[in-house]
């Protein structure tokens, strides 16, 4: 690493019963070193949830505030809200609002930095793609699925199919086995589509399974997380390119 190198902070909102994205993400991050001059360091506050229903969902959303507040502290170079049903069972269109009040936690403490929300790096990250018909598979309840449905099909981005695990425990979301995504595809209709969501839940992994299903449906695949990671890097004007991340970290976009 020549000594001109950056290293950035990467700050991340964290449910407290989160077990995935400071695996992922750093997992992500870290791979492009070896092609990228970049350095990460990752700085985390969390923010108490561990069933996923509408109210916890709310109750933890309020304290996001908190955490921004608190990383800020540490002048991260970008800040991720990580938990994208959270933002979406808000209401249509939440991630702009809560991104921009966050960002202005960050300002009123001297601590400026961009924010993006999973929820809005998944919606940005299959516009970048062009993706206008998708098919997605969650680890939530029907109805907490249906709001994640309406809220992309607001943002323009028709469901094509939405297939539902349904699991409520948190903690369990995120013991699930990171191949398993590949299997349950092969459940979903994926017809006609640009692209498939293999995990629309930053808590389910999946990074694992993402380039082989790619390979085999012949289409973009993407998830939460990696919607995060390309929003991440845009806002902190690096490349945009992971090694086997998929279509959307490819560097294309």
């Amino acid at each position: 690493m020549s000594t001109t190198a950056r290293s950035f902070r990467i700050g991340q909102i964290v449910p407290s019963s989160n077990t995935t994205m400071e695996t992922e993400i750093p997992l992500m991050l870290r791979s492009r070193e070896s092609k990228f001059e970049e350095r990460f360091t990752f700085h985390s506050s969390r923010m108490r949830m561990k069933k996923v229903t509408a109210e916890e969902l709310k109750a933890m959303d309020a304290d996001s505030d908190r955490c921004a507040l608190e990383l800020s502290d540490a002048r991260v170079d970008v800040l991720g809200y990580a938990c994208l049903v959270a933002i979406m069972s808000m209401g249509l269109g939440y991630h702009r609002e809560s991104e921009k009040r966050l960002h202005q936690v960050t300002v009123d403490n001297n601590g400026a930095a961009p924010v993006v929300s999973s929820a809005g790096a998944l919606v940005e990250g299959l516009h970048a793609m062009g993706a206008k018909k998708v098919s997605i598979l969650t680890p939530y309840m029907k109805p907490l699925t249906k709001l994640v449905v309406d809220y992309i099909e607001n943002e323009g981005i028709e469901v094509h199919d939405a297939l539902s695990l349904e699991i409520p425990d948190n903690l369990e979301v995120g013991r699930q086995d990171p191949l398993a995504p590949a299997e349950h595809v092969k459940r979903l209709n994926t017809s006609g589509v640009d692209a498939v969501v293999l995990s629309a839940c930053v808590q389910m992994p999946s990074f694992q399974s993402v380039q082989q299903v790619e390979n085999q449906l012949g289409m973009p695949v993407t998830t939460a997380a990696i919607g995060t990671v390309h929003q991440m890097l845009k806002r902190l004007g690096l490349q945009t390119e992971v090694p086997n991340a998929g279509s959307l970290l490819s560097g294309r976009y």
